[in-house]
């Protein structure tokens, strides 16, 4: 009988081991060995253009093979993204192990929540994934607090250590996916040839966002959040201690800022009545507040400030998520949340060239 509980269980300690690591703070460590702002904001772009390549045939492979296999496609591509850095001696090697690291995410998002949904839906409770969706955040926010709350520490390390950690924690994660019960809600057609299956499933998908425009302005909505979160603590990283945060001072900053996402998770499941559209201008009020708090020069206030944007970022990403996914039909669940990937790459492609500019001259 299929153990609702542990396949739970296995997918959060799955995204525990994921998020752990000595070299959280990346940029951080990256600006420690000497790149410079402009360059980590090119590598953050190489990061989204291989996303944008591919991150929907990650999802549609998904849908055709498997969440389970996907999971763990993703497990080896991040082994290989830390080997290459540890290898790195020069920006090219820097840039094709961000690009690894890319992959890893292609072939985790989508698999991973269309894998929980399907398996709450074939008990009956589907209803619950805005909880599961909240406490992955939660442990997501958690872990990268954590691995951020050692960047003093990994500084002092140096880099191998730090991205040795990372092999350390994939072969974990490893053990919990391979525990994995894969779960199909509709049934395979074995006669069908495996390209015309990927192919119908990408023809599906998008027939489906184009009668469900509202899904799609969703997905728009949702990643310019997003983007505007993750790029405003990408860059606090280098910029604190340009604002002369004490060295001890800085992991623990680091950590507080994702703890917002926390509380954000937390405080969108207490707002379930409160209207999509108020919450999305509440949300986006608040991150353009924490972009203006970051240009005040003050740690303090520039931490508050990413505070502020992880909270608003993950109260809005348990909201929409759980909205898409009722949406979502089964059969290409997964290659429709790698779309949403996808539009947060392409937002972040076109954001993270004019962001590094933008914080290196301002």
């Amino acid at each position: 009988m299929f153990n609702i509980k542990k396949q739970l269980r296995h997918l959060y300690a799955s995204s525990i081991f994921f998020t752990l690591s000595l070299s959280g703070a990346w940029v951080a460590i990256l600006s420690a060995r000497g790149f410079s702002l402009a360059q980590i904001g090119f590598a953050e772009t190489v990061f989204h253009i291989v996303s944008l390549i591919c991150e929907i045939p990650s999802g549609a492979l998904a849908d055709v093979f498997g969440r389970k296999k996907t999971l763990i496609i993703s497990c080896f591509m991040r082994i290989i993204a830390n080997f290459v850095m540890i290898a790195s001696n020069n920006f090219a090697l820097v840039c094709l192990s961000i690009a690894f690291n890319a992959l890893t995410y292609n072939f985790m998002s989508g698999s991973d929540d269309a894998l929980a949904y399907d398996s709450l839906k074939s008990v009956g409770r589907e209803k619950d994934f805005d909880s599961y969706v909240s406490n992955q955040l939660i442990i997501f926010r958690s872990s990268e607090g954590l691995s951020t709350l050692t960047a003093g520490f990994a500084l002092i390390l140096g880099y191998k250590i730090s991205y040795a950690s990372g092999i350390f924690f994939a072969l974990i994660q490893l053990y919990f996916l391979l525990g994995l019960t894969e779960i199909r809600l509709e049934p395979k057609t074995e006669k069908a040839h495996i390209t015309k299956e990927i192919l119908d499933c990408f023809k599906q998908s998008f027939l489906f966002l184009k009668s469900q425009r509202k899904t799609f302005l969703l997905m728009l909505a949702n990643s310019l959040v997003g983007a505007l979160d993750v790029l405003l603590l990408f860059f606090l990283q280098a910029k604190l201690p340009m604002a002369h945060i004490p060295n001890w001072a800085l992991g623990i900053a680091l950590f507080a800022m994702q703890m917002g996402g926390m509380l954000g998770a937390k405080l969108a499941l207490l707002c379930r009545r409160l209207n999509y559209y108020a919450m999305f201008a509440l949300d986006f009020v608040l991150l353009l507040s924490a972009i203006a708090m970051e240009h005040t020069g003050v740690y303090i206030v520039m931490a508050l400030g990413g505070f502020l944007a992880t909270m608003s970022d993950d109260a809005l990403q348990v909201r929409t998520n759980t909205i898409m996914q009722e949406r979502f039909p089964s059969e290409q669940r997964a290659t429709l949340i790698s779309i949403d990937s996808f539009t947060f790459s392409l937002v972040m492609i076109i954001l993270s060239p004019l962001a590094g500019l933008f914080f290196t001259l301002w």
